[in-house]
């Protein structure tokens, strides 16, 4: 395969894993209004639990479940005293989450490796005997040809469309009603007689837990992971993403997604054609820093406005 159809399939695995975590803050942030600036953190948790699990032997179902379970319980553990918070003390609290959860990795060497990380994560149907190596030559040599690369891609594509899916049907509910109706004004909520309180926290459970999902997608398919792939900028592209996007409106979300991704993948070539001033890593933040700047100020509702409820919707 040349190796601009290896760019093309690593770039689209790259969209899928970063639009399942950004639809997962978007659930939280854009239908919610619960504002989660530490969406990094159950990214971590999700990639060093599968990684963790499969390195000791477990199959690469049970880490992937393991690690949406793990980041649904750190959901659950941060809603009890963070949605007690206004909304400002929340979106500091969870910035400190991420931290917390950062160092612990960074520092616990005994579990995590400290910062030299965890290498050789094991990728599914990559290699194996038994029922393994059956799949393998059915699957990956069968259907997809051998191409590893592709068969990745799909894989990442089927979790995508399944969050989006199960995303879909929860904004097209009654239960996503209520979400939207606690995101105007929690108090109209309350007087309706809807445990508020219930609804946040099931929400940041399962934002967490599809966080978990992509971040243990991300894991198997760079198979190395340390500290430093779980920086606080990470939320910060996260958060581009759904406000370039469309706040609340899935598609949107999608689109910020793959533009985000496609402007980061592409920009560490600039250095081969353009001499810049700045190192290129510092370069895309400053571009998406000013692009959110842009977005907050003159289109809020991002590129595709979230459609208004109508009369009809489930």
């Amino acid at each position: 395969m040349s190796s601009l159809l290896s760019y093309l399939w690593d770039t689209l695995v790259y969209v899928n894993i970063f639009a399942i975590l950004a639809l997962s803050l978007n659930i939280e942030a854009g239908q919610t209004r619960l504002l989660n600036f530490g969406k990094v953190a159950f990214f971590a948790i999700g990639a060093y639990t599968t990684a963790l699990l499969t390195m000791a032997g477990a199959p690469f179902i049970v880490g992937v479940a393991g690690a949406m379970v793990l980041a649904g319980v750190m959901g659950a553990l941060l809603s009890i005293p963070a949605l007690k918070l206004r909304e400002d003390f929340l979106a500091i609290a969870s910035i400190a989450f991420g931290e917390i959860i950062r160092l612990i990795l960074l520092n616990e060497r005994w579990l995590t490796n400290g910062p030299i990380g965890l290498r050789g994560i094991p990728q599914p149907l990559r290699s194996g005997e038994g029922l393994s190596g059956t799949l393998r030559t059915y699957v990956v040599d069968g259907v997809f040809g051998g191409n590893y690369e592709v068969f990745f891609l799909a894989l990442t594509l089927a979790a995508l469309a399944g969050v989006y899916l199960v995303m879909l049907r929860v904004a097209r509910s009654p239960y996503g009603r209520v979400l939207k109706a606690i995101r105007e004004d929690e108090l109209v909520a309350l007087t309706l007689g809807k445990d508020t309180f219930r609804f946040k926290s099931e929400v940041l459970v399962m934002g967490s837990a599809v966080a978990g999902l992509a971040g243990a997608l991300f894991a198997h398919y760079i198979t190395f992971i340390a500290p430093v792939n779980f920086m606080p900028t990470v939320t910060f592209a996260v958060w581009t993403m759904m406000v370039m996007g469309g706040m609340g409106n899935l598609n949107g979300v999608v689109l910020g997604a793959a533009l985000v991704q496609l402007f980061e993948r592409s920009t560490r070539f600039i250095k081969d054609f353009v001499e810049l001033p700045v190192d290129p890593v510092n370069f895309r933040m400053v571009v998406l820093g000013l692009l959110l700047i842009f977005f907050i100020m003159h289109r809020p509702w991002g590129i595709i406005p979230e459609r208004p409820m109508e009369v009809g919707d489930e």
